[in-house]
């Protein structure tokens, strides 16, 4: 896999961890339970964070919601963010709360005593701030001007807000200009990469359930990744939090961007198929998910695509008539059982 060339961007500190410059991308995700459910907040945080999310943002829509931020910075050592919308309040309350970063859209918070209480707090504190703009949320003369929510007109709005938090000495920033939209998405990343060194959070806003929303996740986010766009990532699904984890995780393996964990490769089987290959491959994977090692594993239906065509796999089976080869960088270690090989090839990987 050819190595990909990540876009120099601006190094910012969020909490325990970096965005952009020479840090690694990282995955995030959103709590989806009611502001007011402080203890099932706090659970879904902790299973975010044991799931391997890096950074966990969480809607604050009023003072009450306030309340959220000691709890689960108690619960999880993983960076929090706070979702501000309209209130400047909020995002000064959240920040005297130890929240470690503010998301906020700076026109949308009032006049520039606002945004600059909003940036002296951050500053003094040291804590960065997103700027998240989507096409369904343009100021109105940039929406006259443009005509409609194009990658330009998001990308004026972007750095319009930027130079609002700029003109008060504040320039800890991330932006996102996300879209509905796949290729609206990709074209207005790719404007702000030209535009701006700020570090860019990537994803495809109301992309859909789990099937749809992975697919314009991986199309949107793993398209702009490989071309060294990008220094942190949601994969927006309407479903449960932690299979964005997944999901995001899973595109940057995809792309090689995670390497600290096993590479799967399995065949789409044929007519000479004789083993339950899919049920096979669908269990390998899942007794996959916590294992660390950065390992090629082959799951393969016959010999035809088995030590041949995933020679370069670091371990792998291949299917016979009712059992299976074990073989390892191509070459054959032992035929097994059928009902066997999923532990035989567990034993092996456990031996690397």
């Amino acid at each position: 896999m050819s190595e990909i060339i990540r876009r120099n961007s601006k190094k910012v500190k969020v909490g325990n961890t970096f965005i952009g410059g020479d840090s690694p991308v990282l995955v995030q995700s959103m709590l989806n339970i009611p502001s007011t459910d402080i203890e099932r907040s706090v659970e879904q945080a902790k299973e975010l964070a044991s799931a391997g999310c890096q950074i966990i943002r969480f809607a604050i829509p009023n003072e009450q919601a306030l309340d959220l931020i000691e709890p689960i910075k108690n619960a999880v050592d993983v960076p929090l963010v706070a979702d501000i919308h309209f209130d400047y309040h909020l995002a000064l309350g959240a920040a005297e709360r130890g929240i470690d970063k503010i998301r906020i859209n700076p026109g949308n918070i009032g006049d520039e005593s606002r945004v600059k209480a909003v940036a002296d707090a951050c500053r003094q504190r040291g804590l960065p701030i997103r700027i998240g703009v989507n096409s369904g949320s343009l100021e109105k003369e940039i929406l006259e001007k443009y005509g409609a929510p194009t990658p330009q007109a998001m990308v004026e709005s972007a750095l319009y807000h930027a130079s609002l938090l700029e003109r008060f000495d504040f320039d800890d920033i991330v932006i996102s200009i996300k879209s509905s939209n796949v290729n609206t998405m990709i074209a207005a990343y790719e404007l702000a990469a030209q535009q701006c060194a700020y570090p860019l959070h990537l994803g495809v806003t109301e992309a859909g359930t789990e099937r749809m929303g992975i697919i314009k996740s991986a199309v949107g986010i793993g398209s702009l990744l490989t071309r060294g766009i990008g220094d942190t990532i949601r994969a927006s699904l309407s479903d449960e939090p932690v299979k964005e984890v997944f999901a995001a995780f899973d595109i940057l393996k995809a792309i090689g961007l995670k390497n600290d964990c096993p590479y799967l490769i399995s065949c789409p089987t044929c007519g000479r198929t004789r083993i339950d290959l899919i049920s096979l491959a669908k269990q390998v994977e899942e007794r996959l998910r916590d294992c660390k090692k950065p390992i090629k594993v082959a799951v393969m239906g016959c010999i035809v695509n088995g030590p041949g065509e995933a020679k370069e796999a670091d371990i792998g089976i291949a299917g016979g008539d009712g059992n299976g080869l074990i073989f390892k960088k191509g070459e054959i270690l032992r035929k097994v059982a059928e009902e066997d090989l999923l532990d035989e090839l567990m034993k092996e990987i456990d031996k690397l």
